[in-house]
Parts: structure tokens; C-alpha cells; sequence
């Protein structure tokens, strides 16, 4: 029987690993931290990581390993070349968190485009109760149909992200971030050209040497002061300090961050902007629905199953 370690069992947020605990010998931890990985993979077969690191340095300690499932999609924790030198198989889960990262993207969109966040805590700290009007006009709101909407990274998450917002009745453009040439249902712009055009720009694409610090300060500047930027993608894309500075400048109206370039982020000057109203964010839980889970769990577990069969 092989042995399968879990290194932070806590990204699955308690959700049912029958179909991954039945496969094996199976030990669970909650977190991992850097120092413990050789340790606790020591005897295993197979590791199960979301955030957790393995490096080279560790899988050369770990002869016993022979598969990595990564229980996300970006595999940037994994050093793939020295796994493929040791003929250590990585595995990723594709597509489970699709529908989940889209939805929270229209719905930062819509959050921000109606300052939901504002009017919420209006009513809640007994502004309306006081108030001597029906109506709060606080803060400046607008539709979405009708608008210009620009993606960075026309992916599965993309296409699903231009879907929708086509289905409310915006413009969809896109710019590739691999510069693959592709059959697309909507127009390809240059990055600044793209920038420059939308009204809301949403970020879909992995980080790699190509992405990273992709809006800069002067990409931010290219854009609509009224616009709007998310990334629901992996933070590192967006320049935190430079959108610090777009937000309080007025060179864009609001944006909404789910990642960021440090989880946890301890400290950025993201949390001093002088509006918080202008920055939705949220701890990188875009992709965690209770049925995205449910599908990752599925994807790891068949990773498993499947590279059992060939044992």
C-alpha cells in the first residue's frame, strides 16, 4: 500500500477526501512549514501539496517519492525540472475552479460598480437609520452593460470571465499573455491598446517570467479614470504599490484583488490607500466554492487512481 501525505490538508476547508483517503495509507497535516517538508515526506510515496514548497533540495532527500499532485492549477510551488530529472511525476487539477474564479470576477465587478461594500455599512452602522432622506448618494455608481471589458489572459477562466460578461451586455476584448495566436470570438488587443480601451480589465493568466509586474505604474496610467481592474489570477501581475498609487491619484476608480505578491500579506501600502472603498479585496478564496472543492478533490483523487494503475 502506497503512502500518501497531505502537507496542508486545510486548503480543502473539510470537505469530504473519502475517494484520496481510500487510496492508501494516508496522513493528513493542517500546514507545512518549509523546515518540516523533507521530514514529513520522508516515508511517503505520493505528497498532496496546494501551497506548500518542494523544492530540489527536498525531493533529492526523498527517494521514495514518486508523485507530486499539486491540488490547484498553477504548479509554481514544484520545482518541475528537478522532479522531471528524478522521474517524479507532477500532476496539477485543470478546470475545477473555472466557474468559481469567473463568478467572483463579475461579482467584484458588479460589487464595485454598485459600491455595495459602502451601502452595506451604511445601513449597518445606523447611518440610514438617522437619516432624514430615503436615498444615499455617497458614492457615484454605474451599470455594467454597455461596457468595455479588456481580459488579460484569454484561458479557460477567461473565456468563461468574456462569456459572462458578454451575457450582461458588455464588449469583450483580450490580450494574450502567451503571444499565441488563437481563434478567438473576440478581438485581440496590444496590452496598452487594451488598457487604454476598457472600462473594467480583468487578469486570467499564470505568473511566469512573462507576466510578472505586467501592469506597472505606467500601464496603470494608461487607464480610465473611471475604470476598473481585478485579478483573481496570482498576484505579482499587478504592481501593488504602483495600484496603491493609481487608487489615491484617481488614475483608476477602483480595483478588486483576490491574490496577492506575499500570502498572507503582511504589510503593503494597499492597506493605507486614503479610500478603502475603492479596493475590494479578498484572501485568495476566488476559486474556493464548496463544488470547486468538491471537483479539486475529485481531479487529485483520479491523479492518484490513475498513477496507481500503472504501478
Amino acid at each position: 500500500m502506497k503512502k500518501i501525505v497531505f502537507l496542508d490538508e486545510y486548503s480543502i476547508a473539510g470537505r469530504d477526501l473519502s475517494s484520496i483517503t481510500s487510496q492508501g495509507e494516508y496522513v493528513a497535516y493542517e500546514n507545512t512549514a518549509k523546515a518540516d517538508v523533507v521530514e514529513r515526506l520522508k516515508d511517503a510515496d505520493i505528497a498532496i501539496t496546494n501551497k506548500v514548497l518542494i523544492d530540489g533540495e527536498a525531493m533529492r532527500q526523498l527517494p521514495r517519492l514518486k508523485l507530486i499532485c499539486v491540488a490547484a492549477t498553477g504548479m509554481n510551488n514544484v520545482d518541475l525540472e528537478t522532479a522531471k530529472e528524478l522521474g517524479i511525476e507532477v500532476k496539477n487539477a485543470v478546470g475545477y475552479s473555472t466557474t468559481s474564479v469567473a463568478e467572483t470576477t463579475l461579482a467584484s465587478a458588479l460589487a464595485l460598480a454598485r459600491n455595495i461594500v459602502y451601502f452595506n455599512e451604511y445601513f449597518h452602522d445606523g447611518r440610514y437609520a438617522k437619516a432624514d432622506r430615503a436615498f444615499c448618494y455617497d458614492r457615484f455608481t454605474f451599470e455594467v452593460r454597455g461596457k468595455k471589458w479588456g481580459i488579460i489572459g484569454m484561458g479557460n477562466i477567461g473565456r468563461e470571465v468574456a462569456r459572462l460578461a458578454s451575457a450582461f451586455g458588455c464588449e469583450v476584448r483580450y490580450f494574450s499573455t502567451s503571444g499565441v495566436k488563437r481563434e478567438e470570438a473576440y478581438e485581440a488587443m496590444e496590452l496598452r491598446e487594451l488598457l487604454a480601451w476598457s472600462d473594467i480589465v480583468s487578469v486570467h493568466s499564470p505568473l511566469n517570467e512573462r507576466t510578472r509586474g505586467l501592469v506597472g505604474r505606467e500601464e496603470l496610467k494608461a487607464m480610465k479614470p473611471s475604470s476598473i481592474i481585478i485579478n483573481v489570477a496570482r498576484g505579482g501581475i499587478i504592481d501593488e504599490a504602483a495600484l496603491a498609487e493609481a487608487l489615491d491619484n484617481g488614475w483608476v476608480s477602483a480595483a478588486a484583488l483576490d491574490v496577492f505578491s506575499v500570502e498572507p500579506l503582511r504589510e503593503s501600502p494597499l492597506y493605507d490607500i486614503k479610500d478603502k472603498y475603492r479596493l475590494l479585496a479578498s484572501p485568495h478564496n476566488a476559486w474556493s466554492a464548496a463544488e470547486a472543492i468538491d471537483r479539486l478533490i475529485f481531479c487529485v483523487a483520479e491523479n492518484i487512481r490513475l498513477w496507481l494503475s500503472k504501478q
